[in-house]
């Protein structure tokens, strides 16, 4: 009992009381205090996951059809147009001439016209770039988007992009998708907090499915919200969905990377990083231009005297007319890049019509979309990069270590253009790789997308992003003391 007695005092000694607080501390960061709740919450999140993936898969499989068919319908039907198309969707057409040249500026001008009264009339929410509609759901209203607006936007953008309107299909996707999980949250009564990381999800999943790239899409779903941050907390239930819509999108429309898988292309010389440098320079000024551009033609477009039903008519009859003269300002361009990757044909092209290719599709792109059209701006900002890096290419083609092939510089110039405007780097080099099947050239891609980046500073092509996580805090607190005041 001594014994005993003279260690009680050990035990309970100041210094060895501030051990043991220090011990249980590191154990509460290491160890969850509910374990249980911790795996209900992964649980939870895995199975909504899976949920949004399957909405999200779907949509993107229904749009991505319908898309095809008007594209076939209007453009190629009647139009007499067959544009160019990537390895993986399309086999790699090399497109065709204009066998009806007055029809094209009359189908882009019918298609929007159509679109712009069915939205006007049924949802005007479906106006527009719909992945800046799905962003500014995510801050403001994550369970009060209208079921509606998934199945305009589908009819919307196909006529829109399907009568060789300039736009993407990334946009509806992602709106499209975050629709329908918004409604289903706002029915089953999900907590603001988790809805809004469900819409994310939603928006990543339909991103990530219509480009068969679902590291990348999740990725986006995160970074997308923010100038200068991302949201963690979606990026597993992002993961999740994801894959999930890329195992339903390539199930039906196989899993062959967009631009077919470039194993060939390889980083081989460390002196190359120098043109590569400048191509994110390059990168950056054309992504100022882009966000810069659209956005004031877009509101230059929107104070004429036109009703707004009206306006995106009048946008795709002056970019059938643009087309005509330069075809790359017609539909998605897709087919533009993959042919830029290719040396035989790039050179081949005239000088002016290389160089001019990337302004003419951010001019196309403020037309079809800034004027209220349907259809999305990140798949025509990869071509405005992809072109950029061909038109650098061909500029330099006659130096040392520019490298024999085209292909290097459209791939890292999508990445540096795009990845800077839309302030999410990691998302879009990811996903670019994917859609090529080449993970070699990240290290350029590196370079140029930091260097893209001080270019375009806070300049961005999705208005509705917020700085980061302490903006978004803030303006969650001010709508829960609107909504108690409102109570």
């Amino acid at each position: 009992m001594a014994a005993v007695s003279k260690l009680e005092p050990v035990r309970g000694s100041p210094r060895s009381r501030r051990r043991g607080a220090r011990l249980r501390g590191l154990l509460r960061l290491l160890v969850p205090r509910r374990p249980k709740a911790l795996r209900d919450s992964l649980t939870r999140w895995l199975l909504f996951g899976v949920a949004i993936g399957l909405v999200a898969g779907a949509g993107a499989v229904v749009f991505y059809w319908c898309l095809g068919r008007a594209t076939g319908w209007l453009l190629v039907g009647l139009g007499g147009y067959q544009p160019p198309t990537t390895v993986g969707e399309g086999g790699g057409l090399t497109g065709g001439g204009f066998t009806r040249p007055w029809a094209v500026p009359l189908v882009t001008c019918g298609g929007a016209l159509v679109a712009g009264l069915l939205v006007a009339a049924f949802a005007p929410e479906a106006k527009g770039h719909g992945t800046d509609a799905a962003i500014h759901a995510v801050h403001h209203e994550p369970t009060a988007l209208r079921g509606r607006v998934a199945l305009v936007k589908i009819v919307a953008s196909s006529l829109v992009i399907g009568s060789g309107g300039s736009g993407g299909r990334e946009g509806p996707a992602a709106q499209i998708s975050a629709t329908v999980v918004s409604m289903l949250c706002g029915r089953f009564r999900v907590p603001r907090r988790d809805a809004r990381i469900a819409v994310s999800a939603g928006m990543a999943a339909g991103i990530g499915a219509i480009f068969r790239a679902p590291l990348g899409g999740a990725l986006l779903g995160a970074e997308l919200l923010y100038r200068n941050d991302l949201e963690a907390d979606a990026i597993m239930p992002s993961l999740v969905s994801s894959i999930t819509a890329y195992a339903v999108f390539g199930a039906v429309n196989g899993f062959q990377p967009i631009f077919g898988t470039m194993s060939a292309l390889t980083f081989t010389h460390p002196v190359t990083l120098v043109w590569f440098a400048l191509l994110g320079v390059a990168a950056g000024l054309a992504g100022r231009v882009y966000a810069g551009l659209f956005q004031r033609g877009g509101a230059a477009l929107r104070r004429l005297p036109v009703p707004a039903a009206l306006l995106p008519a009048l946008g795709g009859l002056a970019v059938g007319l643009l087309g005509l003269a330069v075809p790359a300002a017609l539909g998605t361009g897709y087919g533009w890049v993959q042919l830029e990757m290719r040396a035989d044909r790039l050179l081949a092209a005239p000088l002016w019509l290389v160089l001019v290719i990337p302004l003419v599709k951010v001019l196309a792109t403020t037309l079809s979309i800034g004027s209220g059209g349907s259809g999305g701006v990140f798949g025509p900002g990869m071509v405005v990069g992809g072109c950029t890096g061909g038109a650098l290419w061909r500029v330099l083609a006659a130096l040392p270590w520019t490298g024999a092939s085209p292909a290097p510089y459209v791939i890292v110039g999508m990445i540096a253009c795009f990845g800077a405007i839309a302030h999410a780097p990691l998302g879009v080099m990811l996903m670019v790789a994917e859609m090529t099947g080449n993970l070699s050239l990240l290290a350029p891609a590196m370079i140029a997308v930091a260097i893209a980046t001080l270019v375009v500073g806070e300049r961005t092509i999705y208005v509705n992003q917020l700085e980061d996580r302490l903006e978004s805090r803030a303006l969650y607190a001010e709508q829960a003391r609107s909504g108690a005041r409102s109570e």
